[in-house]
């Protein structure tokens, strides 16, 4: 059964088989987490995501960490809240779900993830912890693949939000 949980943290320093970046569409970095996790991996990073040629919405890639802690970083963009034609919440579980497909089709057995598009990207904190520990539920009561799932929260906010959506949906 797979362990999951919230910490307060960076993800870029996480040791883990593998962590997700709230990427931009382009993959080419930007602020927050994502241009935390391309500082962090090096120049490496950027010449493979642009050999990507971008992501949609929903969708996930993935590359090698370089010189991250994590042996991967797996790629997904988080819908812009409000500006999705009402489709924010199936897009957000589609970031999650592709997500974590990658990583088990990479054998991953421990990932990391942050608060997907609850940054620039304007997602209600709230909604979006109730929405990513549903679809990582979800997605575990299907396949018994992972160790460990952590969602890394930078913010004391974000991780009190987390911890408490954690206990209502029971774990």
């Amino acid at each position: 059964m797979t362990k999951i949980s919230a910490i307060k943290g960076d993800i870029t320093s996480q040791v883990a088989d593998a962590i997700v970046n709230n990427a931009s569409p382009t993959l080419l970095g930007g602020g927050g987490v994502d241009g935390a996790i391309h500082e962090a991996a090096g120049p490496a990073l950027l010449e493979e995501c642009r050999s990507l040629q971008g992501c949609r919405t929903g969708e996930a890639k993935i590359t090698r960490g370089y010189n991250l802690p994590a042996k991967y970083v797996i790629h997904t963009v988080g819908p812009v809240y409000g500006r999705e034609n009402g489709i924010e919440a199936e897009l957000l579980t589609n970031s999650y779900h592709n997500s974590l497909r990658l990583a088990k089709d990479h054998n991953v057995k421990t990932i990391a993830f942050p608060s997907i598009a609850t940054g620039i990207y304007g997602y209600p904190v709230e909604e979006a912890a109730q929405i990513a520990i549903k679809a990582v539920r979800e997605f575990t009561g299907l396949h018994d693949s992972f160790d460990e799932i952590i969602f890394v929260l930078y913010t004391d906010y974000d991780f009190k939000v987390y911890e408490e959506e954690l206990k209502k949906q029971g774990i």
